[in-house]
């Protein structure tokens, strides 16, 4: 299975990237990080529309779709670690998360979501969201391998 994590923005050095660096380093399964951005100022719907449209691109066809949505449903790590488990027994190839930009994500990523995942009612910043859920998704791998990582 092989993992992928489309965002927008570019990330640079620093505490954040180096975060997410570290657990994306730690996972057995491959994870890519695909950067997209907007250089063009546009209006808002206009904005999410084009980020929209470059985050579906970034990711293969086919690929289970983790849309990170502060709308979306918020869970326990073991019931993350499920959700990929139950992908990987299905026998996923891929499965992508997508981070959208300041104004979050267009509606064709929402219509093409297999699931909207929230972090929490709380605003992330985006850079530190990457290195969230890379923290989560290796806690998801632990969780299904069995090893005392997570502690419940």
């Amino acid at each position: 299975m092989r993992l992928w994590l489309a965002a927008v923005g570019r990330s640079r050095t620093g505490p954040a990237r180096d975060l997410y660096d570290e657990y994306a380093g730690r996972l057995s399964w491959p994870l890519t990080l695909r950067e997209v951005e907007v250089k063009k100022r546009l209006a808002s719907d206009e904005l999410k529309r084009q980020e929209a449209e470059l985050l579906l691109a970034a990711i293969p066809a086919g690929a289970i779709v983790v849309a990170l949505d502060e709308r979306g449903k918020t869970i326990t790590s073991e019931a993350f670690a499920a959700k990929i488990g139950g992908w990987q027994d299905q026998g996923a190839g891929d499965i992508a998360f997508l981070i959208g930009g300041a104004d979050g994500h267009g509606d064709a990523v929402r219509a093409r979501a297999d699931f909207l995942l929230a972090l929490g009612a709380m605003t992330w910043p985006h850079m530190l969201v990457r290195g969230m859920l890379a923290e989560q998704i290796y806690r998801a791998q632990q969780i299904l391998a069995g090893h005392p990582y997570h502690r419940a």
